[in-house]
């Protein structure tokens, strides 16, 4: 008999508990602890009272197969696998790629520490089962577009601490369960929208510790359900109006630590929803009503250790629900009772330079009459200096001559003693870093120069030629004139929302060599000419919301050959016609959300063949308009929410459906769906927004193989037999759906998912229930379903599998 030999620790787990056995034939595998949990790293011998037989494992032994220990025995050298919990770490481990060897289980992978530099495509298309992946201090500079495509059940993907500069269009596709995602700490400089469109379930952004300096019109579209957004400690000087459109959910933005210079209040109030707004340090000096902040919302506002030296009493009217605002480490020495948040209990004043005389009377009385707690102290005068503020009476506050007279010759004191800068500095350098028109700021350190709301009525001119970022908006200047911006070849980004503009004469943008981004939201344009954008050769993004345009300035936009996106939406355009995109052969986004349109024309999309994002919300359009998607080959994202649509008919994105990734129908009115109405899609199709309609069932759709989200939330699904194939399908879904039985009684608010009970009565129940068979491995599942949809192909778009054709009422 051989001696008894000790248990090595277990290599899977890394614990202790594996069991070596041998025989004849060799060695058998070593089997990790989850195998047989009651073992430790005990003497194992072949007799005895604590011994095993090789004979009475056998049977234990060969049911688990040669895959089980293939999974079992699959783990890289340099990292430690857990498979107990499905968890693998290859901690500082100075990996250049990701391992080949992990095992396919693996539902939590920690990378941190690496030197991996770039993501590659599909780099983990080997792991379907990821949960959570840790790729922080990674010195990441570059993560391809389709690098994490195959992670469909990814929660958390971690990038902080890397080297980002950029983020390409595509290179977070495939996440569609994703909830968090953190980018803090990298060198990010811009986001472009759609960067973030397809991670529809994320709640959580974070994008602190970057160099963001400004952001774009819906430069957060498709965070349907994001929550919190982390834009703290960036550069950040200017909010498009837009830039937070899109974010229904949003509950908490964090801007603090960045250069706003006034409060960016019409773009906050896009967040509706918002409850917690977090603005400190920052170095704006004056809020008030104009600034037009409106959030119905918003519990909780930190203006804190900012440069606020005056406060309107109506800058907050519009946030009623007001209950705390923070405005600690200012230099406000007065403040007036504040007019519209009734529910505010808590002041936050320390670090303020109050002056507790007659004039702060009315806030002591506001603060003891609406219950508001504040925790200020006195600045002065002299003999209240440090005194707590809600420890005064009003008859403690008084103004005297003497008291006055005090205060000035300390004020006078104050300036004596501060010391002079030497030559050569502060404004002096200021002004030698360049010229800077009267009532406007440019700061050379960004190369931003800005007048926001000066009440120009022309267009200044002066600026430092290495200006980069020019912000006119809300002036009042109705023409731009010819070479309006002379000097400025270098300019990147213009902003010229809510001027009031009618007219940009010809020539008006000559000399704009390098601008990128030109914005023109929010005036009363409703035409342009070619000429007017001459000058621009490289102009990508056109901003043309809320303007008064009646139809597409096709004409104006032969002068842009480098046109990425456009922006039309919140017009009165009520077509879109053959020829209006004519000259825009490189558009890859075309916004016309919020118009009157009643027809896109055959043909009229043909010229922008490249084209992937095509967003026709809130209009009027009663049918897809299936001829004009013809032309779009590429086409990833189509946008038809808020239409009448009622109905859809068999094919109708038939000419879409190799390339369609994401499909918006929700809000629809959609009453009935043909069986066949989504014949042709499949291959590609991520997410699928159908909530909010009157759908009381549903065909299955089998063909959607790859879906990552289907939102069915808020349709008064009738729960019969009728809907069991539906049920069938979902039941073999991994996601959260949303769909809820309003019909019959019995089983009305519960989840389709779950209302097998009303089911097992119908026809054909029985007979699934017995024709169901193991599971096949995921990469079978996808062979399978790539061979259906191969199949779906050979059906034309008149046809529908199965011999179904026509329509099915609901």
């Amino acid at each position: 008999m051989p001696p008894i030999q000790p248990c090595p620790r277990c290599q899977v787990c890394g614990l202790g508990g594996g069991l070596p056995l041998a025989s004849r034939q060799g060695p058998l595998p070593t089997f990790p602890c989850a195998a047989f949990p009651g073992w430790t790293d005990r003497a194992i011998g072949m007799a005895g009272p604590q011994s095993v037989s090789v004979v009475l494992l056998l049977p234990l032994l060969l049911p688990l197969g040669p895959t089980w220990h293939a999974a079992a025995q699959r783990c890289p050298q340099t990292c430690v696998c857990d498979n107990s919990r499905q968890h693998v770490a290859c901690r500082h481990q100075n990996l250049t790629e990701v391992p080949n060897a992990i095992p396919e289980l693996t539902q939590r992978l920690d990378l941190q520490g690496n030197m991996l530099k770039l993501i590659p495509p599909a780099a983990f298309r080997d792991l379907p089962y990821l949960t959570h992946l840790d790729l922080r201090h990674c010195q990441v500079e570059l993560v391809a577009e389709g690098a994490f495509r195959g992670l469909g059940r990814l929660l958390l993907l971690n990038l902080a601490s890397n080297r980002l500069n950029t983020l390409p269009q595509e290179a977070l596709d495939g996440l569609g369960s994703l909830r968090r995602l953190e980018l803090e700490g990298n060198l990010l400089e811009e986001l472009r929208p759609g960067t973030f469109g397809s991670l529809g379930a994320l709640a959580t952004l974070n994008l602190a510790h970057n160099a963001l300096v400004y952001l774009p019109a819906m430069a957060f579209q498709g965070l349907v359900r994001t929550r919190w957004l982390q834009l703290s400690h960036n550069a950040l000087s200017v909010l498009a109006p837009e830039a937070l459109a899109g974010l229904p959910a949003l509950r908490r933005l964090s801007l603090h630590h960045n250069e706003l210079q006034s409060l960016p209040g019409a773009t906050l109030s896009q967040a509706r929803g918002l409850a917690r707004l977090e603005l400190g340090h920052n170095p704006f000096t004056y809020t008030g009503e104009e600034d037009g902040l409106v959030l119905p919302g918003l519990r909780e506002l930190r203006l804190d250790h900012g440069a606020l030296q005056a406060l309107d009493p109506r800058a907050f009217a519009h946030c009623p629900r007001l209950h705390t605002l923070d405005l600690r480490g200012n230099q406000l020495d007065a403040l007036q009772p504040l007019q519209g948040p009734g529910q505010l209990r808590r002041l936050r004043l320390q670090g303020n330079p109050l002056r507790c005389d007659c004039r702060a009377r009315p806030l002591l009385q506001w603060l003891a009459r609406a219950r508001v707690r504040s925790d200020g102290a006195c600045g002065g005068p002299r003999r209240l200096r440090g005194e707590a503020l809600d420890a005064l009476r009003p008859s403690d506050l008084r103004c005297s001559r003497a008291e006055a007279e005090e205060e000035e010759e300390e004020e006078e004191e104050v300036v004596a003693a501060r010391p002079r800068a030497p030559a050569g500095t502060s404004q002096e350098k200021a002004g030698a870093a360049g010229p800077c028109p009267r009532a406007c700021v440019c700061a050379p350190e960004s190369r931003h120069s800005g007048c926001e709301g000066r009440g120009l009525q022309v267009v200044p001119r002066g600026f430092p030629n290495d200006t980069q970022l020019l912000d006119l908006r809300q002036n009042h200047f109705p023409l731009v004139p010819r070479e309006a911006f002379p000097g400025l070849g270098q300019l990147v980004s213009l902003h010229l929302q809510h001027c009031g503009i009618t007219e940009l004469e010809a020539g008006a943008l000559v000399g704009l060599g390098s601008l990128l981004y030109l914005y023109l939201s929010d005036n009363t344009l409703s035409s342009l000419s070619a000429a007017s954008l001459e000058g621009a050769p490289c102009l990508g993004y056109l901003y043309l919301e809320r303007n008064r345009f009646l139809q597409v300035p096709g004409a104006a936009l032969h002068a842009l050959p480098s046109l990425f996106s456009l922006h039309l939406q919140d017009n009165a355009l009520d077509r879109l016609a053959l020829g209006d995109l004519a000259g825009v052969r490189a558009l890859r986004w075309l916004y016309l959300s919020g118009n009157r349109i009643t027809q896109v024309s055959p043909g009229a999309l043909d010229p922008t063949q490249e084209l992937e994002k095509l967003h026709l919300d809130r209009n009027q359009l009663r049918e897809v308009p299936t001829a004009a998607l013809e032309g779009l080959p590429a086409l990833l994202e189509l946008q038809l929410s808020g239409n009448p649509l009622r109905a859809l008919r068999d094919g109708a994105f038939w000419p879409v459906g190799r390339s369609l990734q994401h499909l918006f129908l929700n809000s629809s009115g959609l009453e009935q769906i043909s069986p066949g109405a989504f014949l042709g899609l499949g291959p590609r199709l991520q997410s699928l927004h159908l909530q909010e309609n009157q759908l009381q069932a549903l065909p299955a759709l089998p063909a959607l193989s790859q879906l990552e989200l289907i939102d069915l939330s808020g349709n008064p699904f009738h729960c019969d037999c009728h809907l069991l194939p539906l049920h069938r399908w979902l039941t073999g879904l991994n996601l959260r759906v949303g769909a809820v039985c309003a019909a019959p009684p019995s089983v009305r608010g519960q989840r389709v998912k779950a209302a097998a009970a009303v089911f097992e009565a119908c026809p054909g129940w029985a007979a699934r229930k017995a024709k169901r068979t193991p599971a096949p491995r995921p990469g079978a599942r996808r062979t399978a379903m790539r061979g259906r949809w191969q199949g779906a192909n050979k059906v034309g778009p008149g046809q529908v599998q199965g011999g179904l054709t026509g329509w099915v009422r609901f």
